[in-house]
């Protein structure tokens, strides 16, 4: 997906999310093909550089990943992001990332993030609900530099953990709060 389509799709959504309470899906999606090898690619440099998620890769019952959410906003915001749920190396399904947000705000920014699913609760719970809102359901951890010092195979408490990576543009902040991840079909 081109950044300046990624863009205006995620001024349409701020702007959708103005006049609806329901969030459009987007008219095109990413190549199936495409989208698989850029979330294989940014897992693996995830795991390969950050020593604690490479642990949570081995540990975890099953793996959320999106390659590139592309947030943007003026007042109000948006960000989209496509993305897969994997077990193993088993391909279970293909989700979206849309967050809405309004206040200070001004700017566009790409990332990625991988949210590391720990127990069968939390995947049960990310399979069988209609959308589920990273803060309501399974409790998610954001895993930053010093949460990730104290991270060790024995520490793993948590339903779920996430990493937010490959930030570029110019925006303030970047949170997954009030995301909802919703199972798309391709």
């Amino acid at each position: 997906m081109t950044h300046l389509r990624a863009f205006t799709l995620a001024a349409m959504l701020a702007a959708g999310t103005v006049l609806s309470s329901t969030l459009p899906a987007p008219a095109h999606a990413e190549p199936t093909d495409e989208l698989s090898r850029d979330a294989d690619a940014k897992l693996n440099l995830l795991t390969r550089t950050n020593a604690s998620a490479a642990v949570l890769r081995q540990k975890a019952r099953a793996i959320l990943v999106f390659p590139s959410i592309v947030k943007a906003g003026l007042i109000f915001g948006g960000a989209y992001g496509e993305g897969e749920l994997k077990e193993g190396d088993r391909l279970v399904g293909y989700y979206n990332s849309v967050t809405a947000s309004w206040g200070f705000q001004a700017g566009v920014q790409s990332y990625g993030y991988v949210v590391f699913l720990m127990t069968q609760k939390a995947v049960d719970y990310v399979r069988d609900t209609s959308g589920w809102e990273i803060g309501v359901g399974p409790t998610v951890v954001i895993v930053d530099e010093g949460v990730a010092k104290n991270l060790s195979s024995s520490t793993l408490k948590d339903d779920a953990y996430a990493f937010i990576f490959d930030q570029s543009g110019l925006m303030a902040g970047i949170n997954i709060e009030g995301t909802k991840i919703t199972r798309i079909k391709r």
